[in-house]
């Protein structure tokens, strides 16, 4: 299913080169200021052209269909369209007889009977994350919190200033590299989340792995903590010296700041060769793809994290 949330009902529907992508948003209060310039911002923020993203520029304005009367939101869902006009398809015609690794060509098809629209990943491409962060602007306003992602690795390497340098080598061999972002959620009063299934890491953790190429997730000292000494680990309250638990304990805000990072794989589509099958052949073939790709995905990622994280506490809250 393509609907997450409750109370706040997040639902994406498009494919990377169909005619536009978009977001239906239900269980939105009445009366908040909305328009398309509050958008762009976090729009901008995710936009392709930086070093080692994408060359493929869309205009990304996003069309509000319904939901928003006079610069403010009716209460009713709120739809909003972003056209595709920037696309060039016959770059993956090759692939629903050759499936690209690491991408969902094959299990999207098998999945679908061959079905599948497979132009710029279809209904799996990271342009989908457009329209969620979207949601995530309608999500920050309602829910009130502060929310603030940032890379702080790429390629295993954490000083920024010799990331310029990573991006042009790893663009001239032809390969991709993965990052990983820091998310920071302020404000959020103890007491949000349930325990087990709905806790707060439980829902994050489900509405980030909705990002594609998401490899991994964790809240506080994370998986640092199997390496603590209890005494090291715990926060002891009030709280005021450390967050080793990612404000969170038994599923349940603290009243802490929110903090946890995830892990990006690097990106799927390179030019170097690689083997894959043919599976009309049944044959092992040489691919060397096509395209306009990012060498770093990671890179224009920090916005969506901030907005999946922005969604299922506007949910909560």
């Amino acid at each position: 299913m393509n609907t997450f949330g409750s109370n706040f009902k997040v639902e994406i529907f498009g494919e990377s080169h169909g005619p536009a992508i978009g977001v239906v948003v239900d269980g939105v209060k009445a009366g908040i200021p909305l328009s398309k310039d509050d958008f762009m911002e976090d729009i901008l923020r995710r936009k392709s052209g930086a070093k080692g993203t994408t060359p493929r520029i869309e205009a990304d304005e996003p069309e509000i269909l319904s939901g928003v009367f006079e610069g403010h939101t009716t209460g009713v869902p709120i739809a909003i369209i972003f056209r595709n006009t920037n696309t060039k398809s016959a770059d993956y015609k090759e692939f629903l007889d050759v499936p690209r690794p690491g991408h969902a060509d094959w299990t999207a098809s098998v999945k679908w009977h061959g079905m599948n629209d497979p132009r710029g990943g279809g209904h799996f491409s990271g342009r989908l994350t457009l329209p969620l962060v979207a949601a995530g602007v309608i999500a920050k306003k309602q829910c009130g919190f502060s929310f603030n992602a940032g890379l702080v690795e790429i390629g295993g390497e954490t000083d920024k200033s010799k990331w310029d340098a990573l991006l042009e080598e790893t663009a001239k061999e032809g390969d991709s590299i993965g990052g990983i972002v820091e998310c920071k959620v302020d404000g959020v009063p103890a007491g949000h989340g349930e325990p087990f299934f709905d806790s707060v890491e439980s829902l994050i953790s489900h509405a980030v792995f909705s990002i594609p190429g998401v490899r991994g997730i964790e809240f506080g000292d994370g998986f640092a903590a199997a390496r603590l000494h209890g005494s090291e680990h715990n926060d002891t309250l009030p709280f005021k010296e450390k967050n080793g638990a990612g404000g969170v304990n038994g599923g349940i805000s603290n009243g802490t700041p929110i903090v946890f990072r995830v892990a990006f794989k690097p990106t799927s589509s390179i030019s170097k060769p690689q083997n894959t099958l043919n599976v009309k052949t049944g044959e092992t073939v040489e691919l060397k793809i096509k395209g306009r790709h990012d060498v770093c995905f990671a890179l224009r990622t920090p916005v969506i994290v901030e907005a999946a994280a922005a969604i299922v506490l506007a949910d909560l809250a």
